[in-house]
C-alpha cells in the first residue's frame, strides 16, 4: 500500500470515528448544560452545570431514574445468568454430540434473533396482563431471553468447538462421570466464551427498549431506556432534555466501560459465531 493509500484510509478512520463519537459528545455537553443554556445552540455550554445530574440523583427526577437503574440491573444480570445458563448446555450439545437437526436448530437460533421485536409485542401484552405477568421482572425477563440466547447460542458453540475433547475423554477414563467431565473439564476451558456470551448478552438485554415500554407501567419493573422516555420537565414549559442527556450519560458509562475493557473478547466472539455455523 503506497503511502498516499496510507493517508487516505487515515483520514477515512479518523472521519468515522468523529461522526460516531458526535452524537456521545453532544449528549455530554446537553447534560452539562444549565436548563437555561439548552437552547443556545452552541455546542459547549455556556457555563458547566451539574445540576441535570443532581435533578435525576437527588432530585424531582430521582424516584422516577433510581428505581428503573436497580430494574434494569436487576433484570439484565438475571437474564444474562439464564442465558448464558441455557445455551452452555445447548452450545455443547450442538458441538459435542452427533445428532440430526443440528443446523435446523442454529437456523432456527437465527431467525428468531432477527425476528422484529415490534410483532410479538402486541400479543404478548395481553398474554402477560392475563397470566400476571404484566409489569413484573419476570415479564421482562422471559422476552429478554428470546433476545439474548440465539446469539448466546451461536456464540458459545463456536467456543465450544475449540475445546479439545480428547481431555474429556482422558477424565472419563480416570474415573470420571459424563457430568463431572463436563463440570471439572470442560466448563473451565470454556470459561473465557462464557464470559464474552454474558458481556453480549447482557449488552443486548440493557438496549432493549421495546419490551421495556409495553410490558411496564409502574416503577416496580420499567427499565432506564423505559424510564428516559417518561421524563418530564418540572411545568409544562420546562424541557427536560437536560435531565435526560445526563440519565443517558449515566446509562452508557457502565457499557462504555465493559467495551473498553473487554473489547477483544467481544470482537473474537462475535466473529467465531459469524464464521462457523
Amino acid at each position: 500500500m503506497s503511502t498516499r493509500s496510507k493517508v487516505w484510509w487515515v483520514v477515512g478512520g479518523v472521519l468515522i470515528i468523529v461522526y460516531c463519537l458526535f452524537p456521545i459528545a453532544w449528549i455530554i455537553s446537553l447534560s452539562l448544560k444549565a436548563p437555561s443554556d439548552v437552547a443556545n445552540g452552541q455546542f459547549l455550554p455556556t457555563e458547566f452545570s451539574f445540576v441535570n445530574y443532581s435533578t435525576i440523583l437527588t432530585g424531582s427526577a430521582s424516584d422516577l431514574f433510581l428505581p428503573a437503574l436497580r430494574n434494569s440491573f436487576g433484570i439484565c444480570l438475571i437474564a444474562t445468568a439464564i442465558s448464558c445458563i441455557l445455551s452452555m448446555f445447548a452450545a455443547y450439545a450442538i458441538a459435542r454430540l452427533d445428532f440430526p437437526g443440528k443446523k435446523v436448530i442454529l437456523g432456527t437460533a437465527l431467525g428468531v434473533a432477527i425476528f422484529p421485536v415490534i410483532s410479538i409485542v402486541t400479543p404478548l401484552f395481553n398474554l402477560w396482563r392475563q397470566i400476571g405477568l404484566y409489569d413484573t421482572w419476570p415479564g421482562l425477563i422471559i422476552p429478554y431471553l428470546s433476545l439474548t440466547l440465539p446469539i448466546s447460542i451461536w456464540t458459545m458453540s463456536a467456543f465450544f468447538r475449540e475445546i479439545p475433547w480428547e481431555m474429556e475423554q482422558a477424565a472419563q477414563v480416570d474415573g470420571a462421570t459424563t457430568w463431572q467431565a463436563f463440570r471439572k473439564v470442560i466448563v473451565p476451558l470454556a470459561a473465557p466464551g462464557v464470559f464474552t456470551t454474558a458481556i453480549i448478552a447482557f449488552f443486548i438485554a440493557w438496549n432493549d427498549f421495546a419490551y421495556g415500554i409495553s410490558l411496564t407501567s409502574t416503577d416496580a419493573s420499567r427499565p432506564v431506556p423505559a424510564a428516559l422516555g417518561l421524563f418530564t420537565g418540572a411545568s409544562q414549559f420546562e424541557d427536560p432534555t437536560g435531565a435526560i442527556a445526563a440519565a443517558a450519560v449515566i446509562v452508557t458509562i457502565p457499557v462504555v466501560v465493559l467495551v473498553l475493557l473487554f473489547q477483544r473478547r467481544i470482537v473474537a466472539g462475535l466473529t467465531n459465531g459469524a464464521v462457523k455455523g
